[in-house]
């Protein structure tokens, strides 16, 4: 027999309950579950029995399969210009409207911070810095201009 899940021995633990006589509120309270869900359990069980508690798989069915996330990793990776967007940054509205693009799906902000987080990708925040900046110029002055600036004596007026 396969390794079952902690969900599935919670359902085929409550379904057993219930068919030794527990109500489903008994049952959910027994394993620690909302009593809504132990009433969804119980038609499922009075339907197909345990194996169809066993069979439960959990939760709505992702809008993206295995293939697209890959093709959505390689396509952040290719960076936003590619994907015409102004600058190199990617927000999480920059990767909702992406995803929108490719697939035709769309998702809230916080389900696309979940998704790239489960895709392994973190959030970080960009140097405010110009690009334009020099930093041999930036070194040079902080090593020779501004001690000379902080030895200098207050003027007197």
């Amino acid at each position: 027999m396969a390794k079952m899940d902690e969900a599935t021995r919670k359902r085929v633990r409550a379904g057993r309950l219930m068919l030794s006589g527990k109500t489903p509120a008994e049952a959910a309270h027994a394993v620690g579950v909302a009593r809504q869900t132990a009433y969804t359990w119980k038609a499922r069980l009075d339907e197909g029995g345990l194996d169809a508690l066993r069979a439960m798989s959990p939760g709505r069915p992702a809008k993206l399969d295995g293939k697209q996330l890959d093709a959505l990793r390689t396509a952040l990776l290719q960076g936003a210009m590619a994907h015409d967007f102004g600058t190199e940054l990617w927000t999480l509205k920059r990767v909702r409207v992406l995803i929108e693009r490719l697939y035709g799906v769309r998702f809230s902000q916080v389900h696309v911070w979940r998704l790239l987080g489960a895709m392994g990708f973190s959030s970080q925040k960009p140097e405010r810095r110009a690009i334009e900046r020099d930093e041999t110029a930036v070194l040079k002055w902080k090593r020779k201009t501004w001690p000379a600036l902080k030895t200098l004596p207050p003027s007197t007026e």
